[in-house]
């Protein structure tokens, strides 16, 4: 009787709410306390919809705040908020397979204020090609920023159709395209606001004396950055970079050619660069001395090239004196050393960063380095035989302005840490990646003896089966195993979609760990099987 009744007063609640509602125009629908009580001034309160007050800037500066998951899901719920969220997104990302094609014109009448737009294609379909891509540009003429992935249908007849009709292009990156140089000259010829370009595997591209140059186009005056990647004939490029005097960043990854020739003529003609990556490229002392005329240089990264020694390290040094940030990749080569580091200190006094893989510094030129560059706030030292307890000490009693420290696979035991623990006064953060002679124990104190020290450890050692101890299940009751099963464990390769790779090698190992324990059961009971049989 007690569920009857309240059943009946809810609807009677309902309706004098919506009577009053009705009654009233939205304008005076809250009711002053001083004229009502507080319950009929909660129910008039919660029917009244505020949202659909607020205008469509609000919410469209709302639903930029939000993430893509989420406003999609806001889009769902009328129709005034699905025209209000495609007309303010800017970014999109498109799987560019060949069926996209019928869906163009209703998918950007609804997103016609895209700026920024990613067309992506697994390699193994087939993707979108130029009739697609020319329906985009017409659809998308304010488009400022383009990325290509693995669109392989399109060709130089489609580049050419879209750089027409979007002539404010600021950053195209295309990668795995079979494009070639017919149509990054297009784009080049007709997006004078063009700032960053980025290239990696573009097949289109002939190989050898045939290859058409590229550049440098009415885009040349207003490049800033030029990225190539693993590039057959990258050196195709060289007019555009040529012709790209106001280049601040150039980056060079793994492009075939000798490139000493062409730095000195890129190096002649664009002194404005201030960031220069060359990583796996076939570069001498003789392209270092080129790049050392860039006078306003501040960061350089030489990755993996072997032909690439102290001289040149120290003509680089010696004229650019801006230099800020160093990597050297040595491969550990023993090609650049204390010479060249203490040339860099003794040159560049505003260096902040210096990271060393692969190098072998000693207690000379890491003494220089801290006495001479006072801002030197990251130092990484990686696969470096002559770095140990003393140079740790030293670093850590001359490295007044260091941060952050990262050491990896260097002879450095817990001794180090116990300098680092009065040294370094401004130090935040502490990695230490397999250095077998530091041990949890030691992080732990140096943890205890600065408690705002951030102190990472990864020793580096595989997980061991928990199975493998006495009374564990490969025992296997005191029968021993043959010898034909004596097999390791098969460590699978999953593919992982995490941005770091320590949890996918433990996952790995855990699981290949299981899978050989289960193959050896397995195994095991058949030969069981067979000699009772």
């Amino acid at each position: 009787m007690g569920q009857s009744a309240s059943a009946a007063a809810i609807p009677s609640r309902r309706e004098s709410n919506r009577d009053s509602h009705r009654s009233k125009p939205k304008s005076t629908a809250a009711i002053c306390p001083m004229e009502a009580d507080d319950e009929s001034s909660e129910i008039v309160n919660a029917a009244y919809d505020f949202i659909s007050d607020l205008p469509d800037e609000c919410l469209a500066c709302i639903f930029q705040s939000l993430g893509s998951r989420d406003r999609k899901q806001c889009s769902l719920v009328c129709l005034r908020w699905l025209r209000i969220e495609g007309q303010s997104r800017h970014r999109l990302s498109l799987d560019a397979k060949s069926d996209l094609l019928p869906f163009i014109p209703s998918l950007f009448s609804r997103f016609d204020a895209v700026t920024k737009l990613a067309l992506k294609c697994d390699r193994r379909t087939v993707s979108i090609g130029d009739e697609a891509l020319a329906l985009i540009s017409l659809r998308c003429r304010n488009l400022t920023r383009l990325k290509l992935r693995a669109c392989r249908e399109l060709t130089d007849a489609g580049m050419s159709s879209f750089a027409k009709n979007c002539k404010a292009l600021k950053k195209l990156s295309c990668g795995s395209c079979t494009f070639g140089a017919k149509g990054m000259n297009a784009v080049l010829d007709n997006c004078s606001a063009l700032e960053e370009l980025s290239v990696k595997r573009l097949r289109g591209i002939t190989d050898g004396a045939a290859a058409e140059p590229i550049g440098p186009g009415v885009a040349a005056s207003s490049l800033k950055t030029i990225c190539l990647k693993e590039l057959y004939n990258g050196q195709c490029f060289g007019p555009l970079i040529m012709g790209a005097k106001n280049l601040r960043t150039l980056k060079l990854f793994r492009c075939s050619g000798d490139w000493d020739k062409l730095l000195q003529v890129i190096a002649e003609r664009v002194t404005s660069m201030v960031e220069i990556h060359l990583e796996k490229l076939q570069v001498s002392d003789v392209g270092l001395a080129a790049i050392s005329n860039c006078l306003d240089l501040e960061i350089l990264h030489l990755v993996k090239t072997p032909e690439c020694t102290n001289v040149g390290l120290v003509s680089v040094a010696q004229r650019c004196k801006l230099l800020r940030k160093l990597h050297i990749d040595g491969w550990k080569a023993n090609r650049v050393g204390d010479e060249g580091l203490v040339a860099v200190a003794m040159s560049c006094p505003n260096l902040q960063e210096l990271v060393l893989i692969g190098v072998n510094p000693t207690r000379v030129s890491l003494e220089t380095l801290a006495s001479n560059c006072p801002n030197l706030e990251r130092l990484a030292l990686c696969g470096s035989d002559t770095v140990g307890d003393v140079e740790i000490s030293c670093i850590a009693e001359k490295c007044v302005a260091l941060k952050k420290l990262c050491i990896k696979s260097c002879p450095v035991s817990d001794i180090g840490l116990e300098a680092l623990a009065s040294g370094c006064p401004n130090m935040v953060k502490v990695k230490l990646k397999k250095c077998r002679g530091v041990t949890a124990e030691g992080a732990d104190w140096l943890r205890a003896s600065r408690p705002a020290l951030v102190v990472n450890l990864d020793t580096g050692e595989t997980i061991q089966d928990p199975s493998a101890s006495d009374g564990g299940a490969n025992d296997n009751n005191g029968v021993e195993l043959p010898a034909a099963l004596a097999i390791q464990p098969v460590f699978l390769g999953i593919a992982s979609s995490s941005s770091t790779g320590r949890s996918t090698t433990s996952f790995k190992s855990r699981l290949g760990l299981l899978t050989g324990r289960n193959f050896v059961v397995c195994a095991l009971r058949r030969w069981s099987s067979r000699n009772n049989s």
